[in-house]
């Protein structure tokens, strides 16, 4: 086989006309063999493809093609690639954005909004297909205006801004809306917790109300209270990040200041595992001594001992649905999903004499 010669390389990125050159045909037959789509003989079509290998354009060429892929590409936006239940949202993304002929690029905002707009306006100066966002949303003016405003941007390019789990931004703003019960997941299993007779139930998790996810959990949290007629100790409720090593460390501290508690309601199951590790450390039976309860049944929750009693949020369907529905205009663009409670091993009657602090 032939090989580049170093006037064939250097510094100089191969071009269709050298790709031309070296087969001895014009640049509009290689473009031609290319695109796949113009008949060319065998012989021509065989020349082209070996001076493509030879000069190895074919990498630039997909490189190109990936920087500019417009039309033909959904961009998913999330908070970090290391959170569980995103990457299961991810997972169902990806699924469907390749069954619609799209690619998918994974875009991260470490959980700044700044960095989110900003994502938001190279995927619309990209053209992508749909700018699916998942997650969180912001609540603070100046973010829904922006959000507001590329969600007309979007749509005038032909696009279209997805809000994957978390609410529209208001009427006549043109996007595709995909949520799950947030607020009715945590209202049913914090009543599943009052039903066992729990009187005392701490919540770990990110209480900012700026924030549509941790606004509806606790609000599904304190209604349950106000249904069961039972009232809410602000001291149970203790704010955090959705993560293990808070779990563990909120939990720790409540055992060290001598917080009366029989139940724990964990944000998330990353909380939960934290809360289980600290329990476990210092004694705790559960579900004997205290109950545990979670939210989203990410894998972990079958893992950890005992088994979690969880919300189930249908991830993979989440992201399926919006990519589906945001490359078809037709079908409704506002749905939203069912939360369920997965009973298994970590709740049981609450046993008075046995309150923890």
């Amino acid at each position: 086989m032939a090989r580049r010669s170093s006037e064939d390389t250097g510094n100089h990125r191969m071009t269709v006309k050298d790709v031309a050159a070296r087969a001895g045909v014009s640049p509009a037959t290689v473009s031609r063999v290319l695109a796949g789509d113009y008949p060319v003989s065998a012989a021509t079509r065989a020349r082209v493809q070996r001076a493509v290998r030879e000069l190895d354009y074919v990498v630039n060429a997909q490189a190109r093609a990936l920087k500019g892929a417009g039309s033909r590409m959904v961009a998913f936006v999330m908070d970090d690639v290391t959170g569980p239940s995103f990457a299961f949202v991810a997972k169902g993304v990806e699924q469907q954005a390749t069954a619609e002929g799209r690619l998918c690029l994974i875009c991260t905002t470490h959980g700044d909004p700044t960095r989110e707009l900003a994502v938001v306006e190279a995927m619309r100066e990209q053209r992508a297909d749909a700018v699916i966002l998942v997650g969180s949303g912001y609540l603070g003016a100046e973010y829904q205006e922006r959000m507001i405003h590329f969600a007309h941007a979007l749509d005038k390019a032909g696009s279209r801004l997805v809000l994957c789990g978390r609410p529209p931004l208001g009427e006549g703003v043109p996007t595709t809306v995909v949520e799950y019960d947030n607020e009715g997941g945590a209202y049913a299993i914090t009543s599943h917790l009052l039903s066992h007779g729990h009187r005392r139930i701490v919540y770990l998790g990110n209480v900012r109300v700026d924030h549509t996810t941790s606004r509806d959990r606790i609000k599904g949290f304190t209604r349950a209270h106000e249904a069961y007629g039972v009232p809410l100790d602000p001291a149970l409720v203790v704010p955090g990040e959705y993560s293990q090593a808070f779990g563990h460390a909120g939990t720790r501290k409540l055992l060290a200041d001598g917080v009366r508690f029989t139940a724990v309601f964990a944000a998330t199951d990353m909380v939960a595992a934290g809360v289980l590790l600290a329990l476990r450390e210092a004694g705790v039976r559960v579900p004997e001594d205290v109950s545990v309860v979670g939210y989203d049944d990410i894998p972990l929750a079958t893992n950890v001992v005992p088994a979690l009693t969880t919300v189930r949020v249908p991830t993979e369907e989440l992201g399926r649905t919006a990519v589906r529905l945001a490359l078809h205009p037709d079908e409704p663009q506002h749905v939203v999903l069912g939360t369920h409670i997965v009973v298994r091993d970590s709740v049981a009657a609450v046993v008075p004499a046995r309150t923890i602090g």
